[in-house]
């Protein structure tokens, strides 16, 4: 039975959450790098305190996506049986599917397939005049009835076929984790080579030594924000939006809870969430309360035939001529 209700969130255009976290061992940790640049370290405007980006937002969003998916049984997680997706299959054996692609439906293993049956069904339901302004309550309706998660991660449709590549959507649900008041933890090692330590290093041989940074911090503090104005804005319904805000609250509840081993280096363990908008006391249900509803949620929305049926749409890929 269901037992959620978000009718207080009803007048609110943003749900945000905050959880403080911490090294599960010790109190170093490796933060997020980039090429050519190394950890994001930034100080604040006039406090000018020593930040420095832990986990961006483009890598949360991913981590929040693979939440939904049971690699070891190779199927979508059990509460959320029956949410809508493409499989894509190469010669009758799953391929992948557009919970795992980075780019969902825009995956150029379901658009890009010599076999363009779904490409020309997406045409059809997204059709658009090239002098017309799109429509995107169409798009989240193709959305829903295809790739539900699609409506909280975002999509490009790139495919000039698909207006003119017009169809753009972006993230409902975002994250990012940030240090505060942070030190740098300089170290080594040396990688050793027990046979011929003078050997070649350009081709692995030979003993090398290497250089190591990690950091500690005052504070570790991991941001979700979730836009209940665009998921409204969508058009769907009562029972969509109430699916989706549960939706998102999962994905962030399970991430806190089993998907904070971020790197070999950075294991992290929440010690507490809070909602800090709205400011009126909202309580955040738990991971064991969303799994309990989801399914009548799902159930909720399968009933006004907002997925396709069956909810999960098989695609076939056949390599394109070059």
């Amino acid at each position: 039975m269901t037992t959620l209700n978000f009718d207080s969130l009803a007048d609110e255009t943003r749900l945000l959450i905050e959880a403080d976290l911490q090294p599960l061992q010790g109190r170093r940790f490796q933060p997020t790098g980039f090429p050519d640049l190394g950890p994001a370290e930034y100080k604040l405007p006039k406090l000018g305190t020593r930040m420095v980006l832990l986990e961006s937002a483009q890598s949360v969003a991913n981590r929040l996506e693979l939440t939904v998916w049971d690699e070891a049984k190779g199927a979508i997680v059990e509460p959320l049986t029956g949410l809508s997706y493409v499989v894509v299959e190469e010669d009758g054996k799953m391929k992948t599917n557009s919970l795992l692609e980075a780019h969902r439906l825009n995956s150029n293993y379901i658009l890009e397939s010599k076999d363009d049956t779904f490409l020309q069904q997406l045409k059809q339901e997204l059709k658009v005049a090239s002098d017309t302004a799109v429509d995107f309550h169409q798009l989240a309706m193709v959305l829903a009835k295809y790739d539900f998660n699609s409506l909280l991660h975002g999509i490009f449709l790139a495919k000039k076929e698909l207006a003119g590549g017009r169809f753009k959507l972006a993230r409902a649900l975002s994250g990012f984790i940030e240090a505060a008041n942070v030190e740098v933890v300089a170290s080594g090692g040396v990688k050793n080579d027990r046979i011929d330590p003078k050997g070649d290093t350009k081709s692995g041989g030979g003993n090398v030594p290497f250089h190591r940074e990690e950091y500690v911090a005052e504070k570790i503090t991991a941001y979700f924000s979730l836009d209940l104005a665009q998921i409204r804005g969508y058009r769907l319904g009562k029972s969509v939006e109430d699916l989706l805000i549960a939706l998102a609250l999962w994905k962030v509840q399970n991430f806190l809870q089993y998907g904070l081993r971020l790197r070999t280096a950075c294991d992290l363990h929440c010690e507490g969430i809070k909602v800090t908008r709205p400011n009126k006391k909202w309580a955040l249900p738990s991971l064991t309360e969303l799994e309990n509803s989801l399914p009548d949620l799902i159930d909720s929305v399968k009933s006004k035939n907002v997925f396709a049926d069956p909810a999960v749409t098989v695609v076939n890929y056949v390599i394109p001529k070059k």
